[in-house]
This record gives structure tokens, C-alpha cells and sequence, in this order.
């Protein structure tokens, strides 16, 4: 894939080293994160060519925000090392809150952006995956949410608000090109679709691309800035037509 080299970040491959090394030098798993989709992808790239045994949790299957964590070698990686911890806000269900309302007030508390993973919003309850070194803060302090009363449960078990809705999308194109997925996504001129392309604004399972040729291969992640993100199913199989059937969900 032809990668955007700008798209690295060499802060990013300090914090990963700095994990790496300190495992080593500990003999015991250490984590890094909440990291975003993006630092994912560039965390998985990045040690892919390291030999080091590491994984990628976030609380639950389907998160978008999660902990990279690096092992011994002679270590059996599970779920229950991760340093997190899952606090839900009750409040009244006729009152909505947002995960910007969520995300504000913690900020605003003085908490960095690294320290909170998913945040998922329902009716009348909030829940979010935090570290668990600021997860006692938290409850103590944050007591009204987008001027709501709020009340806090640590270890919080029970359901998950749904995380995502998605849009539906079937289509055919004319190949699997990046520039035609996109047109047909962003209902945009072959043109249009290839220009987004070349100005670095669409980016493939979260990696930067410029490269309008690009064959994707299902499933895959199709994001694209100002538009937003795109699940790609299934891509195929061959219409009557000489077409290739698409099928992708939009993000809400």
C-alpha cells in the first residue's frame, strides 16, 4: 500500500520503544494508551518488525479505543491483565447525554485524552473505559454530566450501550480501485472520488493512502475526511453486468 510517509509519528514509535524497553528491563507486561484508530494501525505496522509479543484491547470486542500492551516473551497474554476499568453514569432517561458531553466533562477534570477509552451513550446511562489509576478520581469527582446529576458505579458488568448505527450501503462498481469505492460511497464523480485520494484525505484500515489504484480487498475500512467512516463487507461476487457487487455500512 502506498503509505503517506507524513503520516508517521515519531513520538508516537518513542512511547512504543519506551514500552518495549521497559518490559524488558521488567519482566512484566506494561501498557501503553488508550490509542486511537490511526496509532493502532501505526502501532501494528511499527511492531510487526519488532519480534516482541504484544496485543490490543480496549474493554470489549467491538472497541475503537484500546491499550497496546507488550509481554515477555514466556508470557500468556490475557484480557484480565489490562490496567482498565469500566465506570458507568445513571442519570434520567429523559435527559440525553452525548459522548462529547461525556468526553468534556472528564477533560475538563483535568484528564488527558489517553487515559479515557470508548465512552458509549444510552438511555439514562453512560459507560466508559478508563485506566484504572484515575477510575477513583472519577467517581469521586465527576458528579453532574452536561449539567445533569449523574451517579457514578465503578466495575461497572452489566449491558453496553450500542456503540455504533450504521447506514447501509449496496452498490456496483466498476473494479475493486480505491477511486471507484470511494465514488460510490461518497455518491462523488470518478474524478472528485480521485482527487480526495491524492490530497490525502481517505485512508485505508486506518492507514493513509494516496494511491487511487489501490484494489481493496473486503473487509476493510474505507475513511475519508469530512465524510466519514466506511465498513466494507463483502466486495463481489460479479453482476450479469460485468460489475462488481458492494456492500459497506456508514458509520453514524
Amino acid at each position: 500500500m502506498d503509505c503517506i510517509s507524513e503520516g508517521s509519528d515519531p513520538l508516537l514509535y518513542s512511547r512504543i520503544d519506551d514500552t518495549v524497553h521497559l518490559c524488558d528491563k521488567r519482566g512484566v507486561p506494561c501498557f501503553l494508551g488508550f490509542l486511537d484508530l490511526r496509532e493502532q494501525a501505526m502501532a501494528e505496522d511499527y511492531l510487526s518488525h519488532r519480534g516482541c509479543l504484544w496485543t490490543l484491547y480496549g474493554g470489549y470486542d467491538e472497541a475503537e479505543r484500546r491499550l497496546l500492551a507488550v509481554y515477555p516473551d514466556y508470557y500468556e497474554p490475557s484480557a484480565e491483565d489490562y490496567p482498565l476499568c469500566v465506570v458507568a453514569f445513571r442519570y434520567r432517561s429523559v435527559r440525553e447525554i452525548t459522548h462529547r458531553d461525556v468526553l468534556g466533562t472528564l477533560m475538563a477534570a483535568g484528564i488527558r485524552r489517553d487515559k479515557i477509552g470508548d465512552i458509549l451513550c444510552g438511555e439514562g446511562l453512560s459507560v466508559v473505559f478508563l485506566r484504572e489509576e484515575i477510575a477513583d478520581f472519577v467517581t469521586e469527582q465527576i458528579d453532574r454530566i452536561g449539567g445533569e446529576g449523574v451517579t457514578a458505579l465503578t466495575d461497572y458488568s452489566g449491558p453496553l450501550p450500542v456503540s455504533h448505527t450504521y447506514q447501509e450501503i449496496k452498490d456496483t462498481i466498476a473494479s475493486p480501485r480505491l477511486d471507484a469505492v470511494v465514488k460510490s460511497l461518497l455518491r462523488l464523480s470518478r474524478e472528485k472520488a480521485a482527487e480526495l485520494i491524492r490530497l490525502g484525505s481517505v485512508s485505508v484500515n486506518h492507514r493513509p493512502t494516496l494511491s487511487v489504484s489501490l484494489a481493496l480487498t473486503a473487509p476493510c475500512t474505507v475513511s475519508v475526511r469530512g465524510y466519514g467512516r466506511y465498513l466494507i463487507d463483502t466486495i463481489g461476487p460479479e453482476t450479469k453486468k460485468g460489475r462488481l457487487l458492494l456492500c459497506a455500512r456508514k458509520c453514524l
